[in-house]
């Protein structure tokens, strides 16, 4: 069977950070995988891109990963705290209408960045939907890890980040994740920073270890349909 998935994510770059690899793996396979990034702006970012540069980095990158078109929202970089709650779930509702995917993969509701916080949880609302409408059921939703941001989140009240689903892909599927990656002006830091080369292949070799496999990505489960 072929499915479709849709990764919603706060800003460019999240999509292949927690979730590049793998996309490129399920795309390869004849899956669809289409993006929804609420914030298509990177005002608060210190090395901004031009808004016509950042758009032209943004669908580079999924090129490279082979998605779909993005869906783009335009709500404010790192200030979703002042939206409304509604108002991203029902953009993200939107998205899931427009998709129909058999599989979620959004961020853990525990990173650092405040703007990951509200989307993970406006987006574990919009993940009802299918119970509420006539739409396809959902078979999953998982929760993704992004360097410099789920890492960098304080253990209050135990919620690290501890990954129960591994994906396999491979030094070579690491190789253009940071590829696609690179594709996005100012993204890429100098090693020992969480968005370096180094550390992005040392956590999916250490990923894939934890499975016994060879590079990997992982996620946390909220829900998963196995039979």
């Amino acid at each position: 069977m072929k499915y479709n998935i849709l990764s919603v994510v706060a800003h460019p770059d999240d999509e292949i950070l927690g979730f590049g690899a793998t996309t490129i793996k399920l795309t390869k396979q004849g899956h669809k995988v289409s993006n929804c990034i609420l914030s298509g702006e990177v005002n608060a970012r210190r090395y901004k891109p031009k808004e016509k540069e950042l758009l032209e980095d943004l669908h580079n990158a999924q090129k490279i990963v082979g998605a779909e078109l993005p869906i783009i929202g335009k709500f404010p970089n790192i200030e979703f705290n002042t939206v409304p709650h509604l108002e991203l779930v029902q953009f993200i509702e939107k998205a899931i209408e427009d998709t129909q995917p058999d599989y979620i993969f959004t961020h853990y509701p525990y990173d650092l960045n405040n703007d990951h916080y509200h989307v993970s949880k406006a987006c574990q609302a919009a993940a009802r939907l299918f119970q509420r409408k006539p739409l396809k059921p959902l078979k999953g939703l998982f929760f993704m890890e992004i360097q410099s941001s789920t890492d960098w989140a304080f253990p209050v009240d135990s919620n690290v980040f501890v990954p129960d689903m591994f994906v396999e892909v491979g030094e070579e599927l690491i190789d253009l994740k940071i590829r696609a990656l690179s594709a996005y002006r100012g993204v890429m830091r100098e090693y020992p920073h969480p968005r370096s080369i180094e550390t992005l292949k040392g956590i999916a070799a250490y990923r894939g270890s934890q499975a016994g496999i060879r590079y990997a990505e992982a996620f946390k489960t909220a829900f998963n349909i196995l039979f």
